[in-house]
């Protein structure tokens, strides 16, 4: 009688199990390397006070006007130095008067600060000279969890780390057998063949709660990133997009026979949806035209569902039509690997 130990599918998901271990890369990249990356932009885009624009004026009066307001830095300066400082970027915008009697700017439009600096230098002097505002207005502060750029993140940097390595996980392992001819001498063994490909969905299995929990746990814990949404349906999106990228790079490997073709392919793949599917930024700065097809992308659909659900607290109901396009990419990768895999 055979021990359950002994079982193939067992040694076979053991094997790829130390085939990981092994590789110190593979450690960094799925495990350190969402961290540092988290770290990094977490704290470069993180909520800060508003900034302080330099600004300079030509005349005392304009300067003791622009003073006025709290979010300008005013020097007084000569004109010919002042035209040379916004030249040269050491300050946003000039102020100098007109022979007229009006208020000359110089600045940047196509630079935000002079922008920004333009309408606040105006307000300031336009308030100086007895204007007042038709509405009185007041500010209401909000900055809660949720509406942050970490907050944005989080959730992307777990659907780029489930693509990358389920795909380079898939690919490059079948494909490194193939070479060294390791696929030809297993599958010469009474194994069953599906068990060689279901060793590999296994492990994602068990990997997967390490890939996704490192990455959102030090969000939750280092930036309070909240997950409003149900734990079963984070879990079962998180699990339907593993299983989707997998299907993908077992076609990406179907019949390649070197590490370069594959690398290659992968990065194709992947390089793309990096840029179009809102890992860093909304893919809603692309145009109206090329939506349908971000949309239509595996990572664009894990990383909305994921978004969905931690930060407006979306369920299976809400997630389902990014539920729909990871389940037909799933289908549709699986069914042509199947068709195409070579063993040899």
């Amino acid at each position: 009688m055979t021990r359950i130990s002994d079982h193939a599918l067992l040694q076979l998901t053991l094997m790829r199990m130390r085939e990981f271990i092994r590789e110190p890369e593979a450690l960094f990249w799925a495990l350190l390397f969402p961290i540092a990356l988290a770290a990094g932009l977490g704290i470069a885009f993180r909520n800060r006070p508003p900034e302080i624009l330099k600004v300079a004026a030509v005349t005392p009066g304009i300067a003791e006007a622009l003073r006025q307001e709290r979010l300008l830095d005013v020097t007084q300066l000569p004109p010919e130095l002042a035209e040379q400082f916004v030249r040269t970027g050491k300050v946003a915008l000039v102020a100098e008067p007109a022979p007229d009697g009006s208020v000359v700017y110089r600045y940047d439009d196509t630079n935000p600060e002079g922008r920004q600096a333009r309408m606040l230098a105006d307000q300031a002097i336009q308030r100086a000279s007895g204007r007042k505002d038709a509405v009185a207005g007041s500010d209401r502060i909000m900055r809660e969890p949720g509406s942050r750029y970490i907050d944005f993140l989080i959730p992307g940097l777990i659907g780029m780390g489930i693509m990358g390595n389920s795909i380079w996980g898939l690919g490059f392992s079948i494909v490194d057998a193939r070479r060294k001819k390791l696929m030809k001498r297993i599958v010469a063994t009474p194994m069953p063949r599906p068990y060689y490909l279901l060793s590999f969905l296994l492990w994602r299995m068990i990997l997967l709660p390490v890939e996704v929990g490192v990455p959102l746990g030090f969000g939750v814990w280092v930036f309070g990133v909240p997950v409003r949404g149900s734990f079963a349906a984070l879990v079962g999106t998180c699990v339907l997009a593993s299983l989707a990228f997998s299907a993908g790079g077992l076609l990406l490997a179907s019949r390649v026979r070197t590490i370069e073709a594959v690398s290659g392919l992968m990065n194709i793949t992947m390089v793309p949806m990096w840029i179009l599917s809102g890992v860093f930024f909304s893919s809603q700065r692309f145009p109206d035209l090329v939506q349908p097809l971000i949309k239509a992308l595996p990572l664009t659909a894990v990383i909305d569902a994921l978004r969905a659900n931690m930060l407006q607290g979306a369920g299976f109901a809400q997630m389902a039509p990014q539920a729909g396009v990871l389940g037909a990419w799933l289908v549709f990768c699986f069914g042509l690997a199947l068709r195409l895999f070579r063993w040899r």
